[in-house]
């Protein structure tokens, strides 16, 4: 599912506000009663999932790549000793 459907709100907020939304839509979707008003929510929270682990993974491979260049760094030191 493309996440560029959902509204450009999205890709401003943290992952933990995205979680937020996420989390207040599968409440809503639980407590529907008529399933056919509930497909289009369903996507919508299907999108929005997808945009969260997209920018989970951007984060994770941040982190992945800091903790890289403090590592080299302090071989570099120690070897330079």
């Amino acid at each position: 599912m493309k996440d560029k459907n959902l509204p450009n709100d999205y890709s401003s907020l943290s992952l933990e506000e995205l979680t937020t939304a996420a989390n207040r839509m599968i409440v809503d979707l639980e407590n529907q009663k008529n399933l056919e008003t509930s497909v289009e929510k369903y996507q919508n929270l299907l999108k929005l999932n997808s945009l969260i682990e997209k920018k989970f993974q951007r984060g994770s491979k941040d982190i992945s790549e800091k903790t890289k260049k403090r590592i080299l760094k302090i071989t570099q030191k120690k070897n330079a000793k």
